[in-house]
């Protein structure tokens, strides 16, 4: 089956006060930016929606563990909480290979709750590729 956006299928959405206020999914391939991560996408849209830069009553659900690219924008952001579906091994810095998202160090950390959803989100993305192997 032919996959509509060619796309690593991580899905984010930023959550306030239990509303949806932006989501988004990667778009790396599609714009060729490697900067293009759906977490990275719902903060700039929660940001401009919300207005401030600052995210300090939000939580970020997203797909898989955050790399650190996107753990460092989170921090930045100052977002709440984060919330993930599996962890990343080869990437994720939620927990897999460091924890920027609760480094003392920085000047912000936030809760993490992680691999809420591993089976079905890990399933997801082995299939994708899969898929790309053949």
């Amino acid at each position: 089956m032919a996959r509509a956006v060619d796309e690593v299928p991580v899905g984010a959405v930023v959550v306030r006060r239990g509303r949806l206020v932006a989501e988004a999914h990667n778009l790396t391939r599609t714009l060729s930016d490697p900067t293009a991560h759906a977490e990275v996408i719902a903060l700039r849209r929660a940001s401009l929606r919300l207005g401030d830069w600052r995210l300090p009553e939000t939580t970020l659900y997203v797909t898989l563990e955050p790399c650190a690219m996107c753990a460092g924008a989170v921090v930045l952001g100052r977002v709440r909480r984060v919330v993930y579906g599996t962890p990343d091994p080869k990437a994720g810095m939620a927990g897999s290979l460091g924890n920027l998202l609760q480094d003392p160090r920085l000047n912000h950390r936030c809760e993490v709750t992680a691999s809420i959803s591993v089976e079905r989100a890990g399933a997801l993305l082995r299939s994708f590729f899969q898929e790309k192997r053949r």
